[in-house]
């Protein structure tokens, strides 16, 4: 996926309100189409793993034994290195990326 990838950054950094309010003419509006994406790379991310780590799963219930599985402690390590999904969607954002559309209503008035 492209999130192996991202460049995003891995910290908090502060940003200007004014820059992110020029790509939908509205803050609020913004910040809803972010956390929109940020969900939607979440999910994306989250079943990647699961899917990864699904790969390791034994059909053993025995609770005393425990296995240490190096390969599955390195994915792990993996997707808790890479960026967060806000950061990701910020970026995105910045890049135009991002699509999103308007619903318009259908509603006119009668003179």
């Amino acid at each position: 996926m492209a999130y192996k990838d991202s460049t995003a950054e891995k910290t908090t950094i502060t940003r200007d309100l004014r820059d992110m309010e020029d790509s939908t003419g509205n803050i609020y509006e913004t910040i809803v189409v972010l956390s929109k994406r940020s969900n939607q790379i979440n999910v994306e991310m989250k079943e990647e793993l699961n899917q990864k780590l699904d790969e390791f799963a034994t059909s053993t219930d025995n609770l005393e034994e425990i296995f240490e599985n190096r390969e599955q402690i390195e994915v792990s390590r993996f997707y808790e290195r890479l960026p967060k999904s806000g950061a990701i969607a910020m970026q995105e954002l910045e890049g135009e990326d991002i699509f999103w559309k308007h619903p318009e209503n259908d509603d006119q008035e009668t003179v």
